[in-house]
């Protein structure tokens, strides 16, 4: 019989580490509503889209410091008096929904108020956030992996042993909390002050910290403990 077969079978350790880091988010968000509403369908629409066509050029004035602008939806749709007697239109009312992604946030205020200045037209966020692709999660993986180490050679060597070999690590997953609270901005924006020039201060936002949290867990082989 071989020497494997009547080796002990090595004292096992089971951990589990985690990291949480507070960090400052990486881009905002912005859903903007640009609305129009008229008796006539054709002039709703065309109303729809010069209002559209005028918010897309407010925010292509700030180049890059808007790092993504898309369309993600779009509404026209009839409005009828008395829905019970008969099906005369009232009026058409349309929707169209953009959302911008903002990246330098010393303009995010600025483009709030000046998206919300315009006629008929509502800004709901920011929303902040990391990017997907953010090094903070590869840090907080890395993290959570070093505790559980630390945590593992810890209690071996309570014990009087050390750790020999990593018999499994299990990844139990990233999270991210921070900006889930929504702020409103929009109709009210025109109601700000003007500034002596005419133009409307800038409203301030101060960035939401981002909590991201990593948790593993793992196993690891050990000396024979000295009881």
């Amino acid at each position: 019989m071989s020497d494997t077969a009547d080796s002990p079978t090595p004292p096992l350790v089971s951990v589990r580490g985690e990291t949480v880091l507070e960090v400052e988010p990486e881009i905002a968000r912005l859903t903007v509503y640009v609305h129009a509403r008229d008796k006539d369908r054709r002039r709703a629409l065309e109303r729809l889209t010069e209002r559209n066509r005028e918010c897309l050029d407010l925010i292509g004035e700030y180049g890059d410091a808007v790092e993504q602008v898309e369309t993600s939806g779009l509404s026209i749709s009839p409005i009828v008096r008395d829905k019970r007697r008969d099906e005369k239109v009232d009026r058409y009312q349309g929707t169209v929904h953009t959302t911008v992604t903002v990246a330098e946030f010393s303009v995010l205020g600025e483009i709030v108020t000046r998206l919300g200045d315009l006629e008929l037209t509502s800004v709901h966020g920011p929303w902040w956030a990391l990017r997907r692709d953010s090094d903070v999660y590869r840090r907080a993986a890395q993290q959570a992996v070093r505790a559980a180490v630390t945590r593992a050679t810890d209690y071996a060597d309570a014990l009087g042993c050390r750790l020999t070999g990593l018999v499994r690590l299990s990844d139990e997953g990233l999270s991210t909390d921070g900006g889930g609270r929504e702020q409103v901005y929009g109709m009210v924006a025109a109601a700000v002050p003007a500034s002596s020039s005419g133009a409307l201060p800038a409203i301030d936002l101060e960035p939401q910290k981002q909590v991201v949290r990593a948790a593993v867990e793992a196993r690891f082989t050990m000396t024979a403990p000295e009881l």
